[in-house]
């Protein structure tokens, strides 16, 4: 198979092998996508062979450790993501305007095992129980594009989203702790330093928030010969997690991160001469959104949070 580009005029490609593809590529894993996708792994597998075959490109490198996206694979990824964003938008724009009024799409991309989105959510079902809520995990520049296609109604990130203008609310706050293996010579310490981390090899998930980490790193440690070596993997921060426990280095997380629980890691605060080093969060969502059940949300935000208002 050649790499470098399409070569056939009219590939007969499915949005299911799309989607395969996009799952597979965000799993790291055959296995794992077809799990999430309820197929079989063999018809997931044959699927993306068919796609490589029709557009002549070898789409994942394939090892004993797994797959990963070759260089020209990874421009068809991001080609299919757009193309499964858009099908998605149309599906929504098909619903009648009543049955969207009583569903929420929230877009995030943090975790829900611990902390305060977990528990926003959980009040909104208790005071709104007859509303749908649908949660689109995903980077954040997709994210953006969600919302401005009308995808989701409202956006919990770090930072500020990319390249749209839209209203936002700032949040809470979560402290940033470092993933350490159990035996790892600094896992007896309550609290770690910055400076600390000068030898150690530092995993980061190309999954947000690391634009935050990066910048923190550079930040709290200003000379480059005393920041650690920094290692990306295009993973989710679970996966990272399980790196970590593999004793590849040591990772940055929030506090929403530590629910999840996965063996042979500890988590550590990290501090400078200030104390704890926090990350902030916001919502976001554009004006014009008339869905009442985002107004809903708003206004619980805004009462769970009022001094940030």
């Amino acid at each position: 198979m050649r790499n470098e580009s399409f070569h056939r005029t009219n590939p007969r490609i499915a949005i299911n092998q799309l989607r395969y593809t996009v799952t597979a590529a965000e799993y790291g894993s055959f296995r794992k996508a077809a799990e999430i996708l309820n197929v079989k792994q063999s018809t997931l597998s044959r699927s993306i062979r068919l796609l490589e075959h029709e557009t002549s490109v070898m789409i994942f490198n394939r090892s004993r450790k797994g797959i990963t996206p070759s260089a020209a694979g990874s421009k068809i990824i991001r080609l299919a993501q757009v193309v499964l964003e858009q099908i998605d938008a149309l599906g929504s724009s098909s619903n009648s305007i009543a049955a969207e009024r009583g569903k929420l799409c929230i877009g995030f991309c943090t975790s829900l095992s611990a902390g305060s989105l977990r528990a926003a959510l959980l009040e909104f079902r208790r005071k709104h129980p007859l509303i749908r809520i649908k949660t689109l995990e995903r980077p954040r520049s997709r994210l953006a594009t969600a919302l401005e296609n009308g995808t989701s109604d409202v956006i919990i990130s770090t930072g500020h989203l990319p390249f749209i203008k839209c209203r936002s609310q700032k949040l809470w706050s979560e402290r940033v702790l470092i993933a350490l293996p159990e035996d790892h010579h600094m896992a007896d310490r309550d609290i770690i330093y910055w400076t600390d981390l000068r030898n150690e090899t530092l995993l980061m998930s190309r999954y947000d928030p690391y634009w935050e980490f990066e910048d923190l790193v550079t930040s709290k440690i200003l000379a480059p010969e005393d920041r650690p070596k920094i290692e990306h993997h295009d993973v989710s921060r679970s996966i990272l997690k399980s790196l970590i426990s593999m004793k590849l280095g040591v990772g940055l997380l929030l506090e929403s991160d530590i629910g999840a629980k996965i063996p042979a890691i500890v988590y550590r605060e990290l501090q400078d001469g200030s104390g704890a080093t926090r990350v902030g969060f916001s919502a976001f969502w554009n004006g014009p959104n008339e869905n009442p059940a985002l107004s809903y949300f708003i206004e619980l935000l805004r009462e769970r949070y009022p001094s940030l208002s």
